[in-house]
């Protein structure tokens, strides 16, 4: 099938032990990546009524199934990080499904309410792990994208990017997190000022390249006044509140970063700061959602941060 696994992440490197020894230095790196291969935007069909509908409700949405296309991760204010399709809007999975082994029980008129995704040029987005995208054959025989072995659907109520009507729905439709799971919000992380990031991976941007983000996909930047060694962060006060910084991350739940001296900065205001190659790292409120690089350049200080820690300067 066309799913593509291998164009968000980089390669795990190998673990560094983590003592207290003098670190990299600060000159720029990082290479343009290719643009991801876009898809055509879903089509979608507002429903009326409530339940499966009648067919005319969505009507013909079971045979113009269409894939997802370059998926991104939006963040939304109650269930947190929700799995969205190229144009925005929501996937779903169903309790009545399997993930082991892949089946949907989606069929005839459920399957007008809720629209299968199908297997086709879909790309994971970014901050996911590409392995979780798979497919499913239906009784059809048409195939539909899975995540983490979940069948996933649209919404045929949800009519406009980031709405989520189709969440609870019967007790048994819900939101589908990047990882496949229910999206739920998670808690705020420890020293984190709210920012609950809990992973840091490996994203491509067309202008940027590799570049780290943490486990909502947000890019993750430097500041050059800042110093790895000793460690040391100058953003402080209404600079942190801009610049939120990311909270320590646990080394399992890194993928393609390189960790050399990948350690916990405890800062002057108390937080505890995730470090990479010893640069203290930090999120940007301007960035709404995942893959958004606001940041880079801003007053010529702040950048983006390849896997190795170095700068990314590109403009």
């Amino acid at each position: 099938m066309g799913i593509k696994r291998g164009t968000t992440l980089a390669a795990v490197a190998a673990v560094v032990a983590l003592t207290a020894t003098a670190c990299g230095g600060s000159d720029p790196a990082g290479d343009n990546a290719k643009p991801a291969g876009a898809v055509a935007a879903p089509s979608q069909a507002p429903s009326s009524g409530d339940g499966y509908g009648s067919e005319a409700d969505a009507a013909g949405a079971a045979g113009d199934a269409k894939p997802g296309g370059q998926l991104a991760i939006a963040q939304d204010e109650k269930l947190g990080s929700v799995l969205t399709d190229s144009a925005g809007f929501t996937l779903y999975r169903f309790d009545k499904d399997t993930a082991k082994p892949s089946k949907s029980n989606c069929d005839g008129d459920c399957a007008r309410t809720w629209p299968v995704v199908a297997a086709g040029d879909d790309t994971a987005a970014a901050g996911m792990d590409p392995a979780l995208l798979g497919e499913v054959v239906r009784t059809d025989g048409s195939k539909q994208l899975t995540v983490a072995g979940w069948p996933v659907y649209r919404f045929s109520k949800d009519t406009k990017a980031g709405d989520t009507n189709g969440q609870g729905v019967g007790g048994t439709w819900f939101a589908a997190a990047p990882d496949g799971k229910k999206a739920a919000k998670a808690a705020p992380a420890p020293g984190g000022a709210g920012q609950a990031s809990g992973a840091l991976t490996v994203a491509k941007d067309p202008k940027l390249g590799e570049h780290i983000v943490d486990g909502n996909g947000m890019t993750v930047y430097r500041f050059k006044p800042d110093t790895a060694w000793p460690m040391v962060s100058k953003c402080e006060g209404a600079c942190v509140a801009k610049w939120p910084v990311v909270p320590p991350v646990d080394q399992a739940n890194t993928k393609g970063i390189i960790e050399k001296n990948y350690l916990v900065l405890d800062r002057p205001d108390g937080k505890k700061q995730q470090t990479v190659n010893c640069w203290p790292v930090y999120t940007f409120t301007g960035d709404k959602k995942a893959g958004d690089i606001n940041g880079q350049g801003v007053g010529g200080t702040w950048y983006a941060v390849a896997p190795d820690g170095k700068l990314i300067t590109v403009q």
